[in-house]
């Protein structure tokens, strides 16, 4: 028996372990900027919730509660201004990682299906797509793209690793020739609550979708917005026929969100303070990073939004991998993230104040 992981690629982050041993011989420690890992606290209040409903000895549903649906269709109104979201319209996932790799699987999709994701993109749409057995595509602007056989197209606006944001005009182009096709667009928009020099919108937005979720499906998470990387905490937003059809399959398959965690969601969701709060560290961090970049040479290309400030050298990403790792700074190479990156670096703003201003200090 061949095994499953024989049709994925080699998981890249393995690679990094050599320039990773390197910066932390740095006499004052390595600054981890590979990674968009959250560092800051979990706001109170959500832990509160959490705590609140630890004594939890039954199972959750799938669905989750009428409460944590109620909290995902306002927050979709609200943050997104989509229209008349109702529970059908809404699914939690537990993470977003999990649901972009099995979706094609979940979809029914296999040999013979396509699977279009942008060429410089999080390296999990191509594993959901090799999982299933269907064949992943890269594309430059969907639109282009040869629709026979294609079932899933992914959009990722804000963009990781890039940090690009699509204008509106362009998601109405994508959206209108996807449904002329019958190509399901599933939109990941965790980044959507982090823009800085440019205000990303949903394909829920009404300007978008016309007032339909036929065809669309948004994936959103609270890992980024709420420093909740460590609940499992997302959920999914858009067309009821095709989220109809995934709880059914997420029911078999026994995909539920613990119910601490449903509750911890509930509170995360209906508060926005702790958000501009978090976008605030954030904002100066990629303020000093950016800053201390550019002035140290590098080019930043996009970076509108998003955790990451996707800069270059004009040279190999390993030979700038290696080069900041010789100064106790880590970061990811560009080629994770498809052959369009070999010359950038993604350099993440989620490193604490301290390790940001470390960087800041060896990069000036």
């Amino acid at each position: 028996m061949s095994g499953v992981s024989s049709r994925l690629p080699v998981f890249p982050w393995d690679k990094l372990e050599p320039y990773k041993a390197t910066a932390a011989a740095h006499p004052d420690g390595i600054v981890d900027l590979s990674v968009g890992t959250p560092v800051d606290p979990v706001p109170e209040l959500i832990r509160r919730a959490l705590v609140d409903a630890a004594d939890s000895p039954g199972y959750p549903t799938v669905w989750g509660t009428a409460a944590l649906r109620d909290a995902i269709a306002g927050w979709c109104g609200r943050r997104l201004g989509a229209r008349d979201v109702a529970h059908p319209n809404v699914l939690p996932v537990v993470g977003s990682k999990e649901l972009v790799a099995w979706l094609p699987t979940q979809l029914g999709l296999g040999p013979g299906d396509r699977v279009a994701y942008p060429r410089l993109a999080y390296p999990t749409y191509e594993v959901g797509a090799r999982l299933a057995q269907a064949e992943p595509v890269v594309y430059d602007d969907p639109a282009e793209l040869d629709p026979a056989g294609l079932k899933l197209l992914w959009l990722n606006s804000p963009s990781n690793p890039t940090g690009r944001v699509l204008p509106k005009e362009d998601l109405v182009r994508i959206v209108a020739w996807a449904r002329r096709h019958g190509v399901l667009v599933v939109s990941d928009e965790c980044y959507l609550e982090l823009g800085w020099e440019a205000d990303p919108v949903s394909v829920l937005h009404p300007d978008v979708c016309g007032g339909s979720y036929d065809g669309l499906v948004a994936v959103h998470s609270l890992s980024k917005r709420s420093n909740l990387a460590g609940y499992r905490a997302a959920f999914l937003a858009g067309d009821a026929a095709v989220l109809g059809e995934l709880l059914q399959i997420r029911k078999h398959g026994g995909m539920m969100t613990p119910a601490p965690v449903q509750a911890a969601t509930v509170a995360a969701l209906g508060d926005d303070d702790h958000v501009r709060e978090q976008r605030e560290r954030y904002a100066a961090r990629r303020a000093a990073l950016r800053s201390a970049l550019v002035g140290h040479g590098f080019r930043i290309e996009h970076s509108e939004a998003s955790l990451y400030l996707w800069a270059t050298r004009d040279e190999p990403c390993w030979d700038t991998v290696g080069y900041l790792a010789e100064r106790g700074i880590l970061v990811a190479p560009g080629d994770f993230y498809g052959t369009a990156g070999e010359r950038f670096v993604r350099v993440a703003f989620t490193a604490t104040d301290e390790r940001v201003e470390a960087a800041v200090e060896r990069l000036g």
